[in-house]
């Protein structure tokens, strides 16, 4: 077989028909099979219309080489790391491709525990060995169970808050047509039992594999109006909208201003650290000061990792960390295997409003305003080694500190810049933040930027 370029950096995403087709599914399951050797494996798809067959390929791939296969449907990221753990599987793998373009899919795959495999040594050796081919079958065929841990899983995210002490609230969730409206459902009806005082006013919420509303992507700015105007105009108390896999959420004022992902980790670190004080914290070297300064202030331990939920986890078992936060809106918790969740944040949120007894546009303004971004900026560069030299070469001079731990960051005192090649699509991500002052990120951008569009 050809080299197969859907094999990233930490998980599998590739262009249907050239990169990922159903019989490079079959040949990675059967690589999975014949290289790590389970017994059992849980599977999931997402609601896009390639992934049941891709499922599909990958639960012949597994059956034929011996492997017993859970399937648990169509659901979200999270769902497969919870049941893989919750059901003692030695595997999980959700077929998605998250929040990337129509015409793409891929895979999430974590091992015992739900532990991701780890980049360099585990999926290079399953690349390399679905590359080679080759496969002979098992002598008995593994068999196929359909299960449903979904109420469980919705009991597991439900037990982060304490539903007591939740007030009053009115809050609009965007599904974006993706797989997280089947789910919150079952999270809403255990909410209501145990007699929350939570209403939910919904929008895009069942799955459609056509996404009418566009790929389900609130990172991107022009994916945010609509949930925006839905929140002023039911006159919610903060909006959530997920990714298609859900392993995301995003939140608005009650405005409907969108707020960025990287204030949020903030909060949730605050929050995790009043429980356990000390803790460690995980955060990504994208947009630092801000989370650095607040889980000192709680006294806790900021530790940095790679971006990247593979590379997150990892430092999380290594720190036992309590909480990782990403600025792209992943956010990882230590009592739900360490694994990312785009549930358990909007309820953390809406116990935070209802303790703080204060809305979420009052809880972030100040953040903001002494640590302003430029919000994510993203280049389209056929050589992003390149453009990081290029920007280290002009700019390198005036830092004060030079850290290539990922991508490239430079921290000028007053402000400081994050620019990496993205791990999963073929952009460079810019990040700008400063301490107080908006001008100074604005000036810089435009610098930058005048940079990589000269590439």
């Amino acid at each position: 077989m050809a080299a197969l370029t859907c094999f990233k950096s930490y998980d599998i995403r590739g262009r249907l028909g050239s990169e990922l087709n159903e019989d490079i599914a079959y040949d990675i399951a059967a690589a999975i099979a014949d290289i790590r050797g389970p017994k059992t494996v849980v599977l999931g798809n997402d609601s896009r219309e390639s992934s049941a067959a891709l499922k599909a390929a990958l639960r012949r791939g597994l059956t034929d080489m011996g492997v017993d296969v859970l399937d648990i449907g169509m659901c979200g990221t999270e769902e497969v790391y919870f049941a893989t753990t919750h059901l003692s599987a030695d595997l999980g793998i959700e077929v998605t491709a998250s929040h990337n373009p129509i015409d793409y899919n891929g895979m999430k795959i974590v091992g015992p525990g739900s532990r991701p495999l780890d980049p360099a040594t585990e999926m290079d050796s399953l690349r390399q060995r679905a590359e080679a081919g080759g496969f002979v079958p098992a002598l008995k065929k593994g068999s196929v169970q359909r299960v449903n841990p979904r109420a469980d899983y919705a009991a597991k995210v439900l037990s982060f808050i304490d539903i007591s002490k939740l007030k009053p609230l009115k809050i609009l969730v965007n599904a974006g047509n993706g797989t997280a409206g089947p789910t919150f459902d079952v999270i809403k009806a255990q909410l209501h039992a145990a007699k929350a005082p939570l209403e939910f006013v919904e929008m895009d919420h069942m799955p459609d594999s056509a996404f009418p509303n566009g790929i389900p992507n609130p990172l991107l700015e022009e994916n945010r109006p609509r949930t925006s105007a839905a929140v002023r105009q039911c006159g919610a108390d903060f909006g959530v909208a997920w990714d298609g896999d859900f392993d995301r959420c995003f939140f608005f004022d009650q405005t409907g201003a969108f707020i960025d992902g990287y204030y949020i980790v903030g909060l949730l670190a605050q929050q995790a650290l009043s429980a356990r004080p000390g803790a460690a914290i995980i955060h990504d070297p994208r947009l630092i000061w801000d989370t650095t300064e607040l889980v000192e202030q709680a006294g806790g331990r900021a530790v940095q990792s790679r971006v990247g939920h593979a590379f997150i986890k990892a430092k999380m078992h290594e720190t036992g960390a309590v909480y990782g936060g990403e600025m792209s809106a992943h956010h990882y918790f230590r009592d739900f295997m360490n694994c990312d969740s785009g549930m358990i944040p909007w309820l953390l949120i809406a116990e935070l409003v209802s303790r703080k007894n204060a809305p979420l546009r009052e809880l972030v303004a100040s953040r903001k305003a002494r640590f302003p971004t430029s919000g994510e900026q993203n280049f389209t560069i056929a050589e992003p080694a390149e453009a990081l030299k290029k920007v280290e070469a002009v700019l390198g001079l005036e830092a004060l500190e030079i850290s290539r731990a990922d991508g490239l960051s430079l921290d000028f005192g007053q402000w400081r810049l994050n620019l990496r090649p993205s791990g999963t699509e073929p952009l460079v991500r810019l990040n700008i933040e400063s301490r107080g002052d908006a001008a100074l990120v604005a000036k810089q951008l435009a610098r930058v930027t005048a940079l990589l569009d000269s590439m």
